[in-house]
């Protein structure tokens, strides 16, 4: 995997969320955005001191995060 050289955690940021370049926007808030159907262009936008790098390591962080952890869904 190549580095997340973007994504910070600090405990004096967003409570120690992971965060975008240290700045007050978290993955989450990026992931959720992305995950309710929105464009990285729309993300961009709404967001203009993000780059697309910052959207697709965001993306990149929350997958491998996803892979750490058992997720209990709801049985079909």
């Amino acid at each position: 995997m190549e580095p997340l050289d973007r994504i910070t955690q600090h405990p004096g940021v967003m409570g120690g969320k992971p965060c975008i370049r240290g700045m007050r926007v978290t993955v989450g808030t990026i992931v959720s955005q992305i995950g309710s159907g929105q464009s990285i262009e729309q993300v961009l936008a709404h967001y203009p001191y993000l780059e697309r790098e910052d959207i697709l390591q965001a993306i990149r962080y929350a997958a491998w995060r996803s892979e750490e952890r058992e997720v209990n869904l709801a049985s079909a």
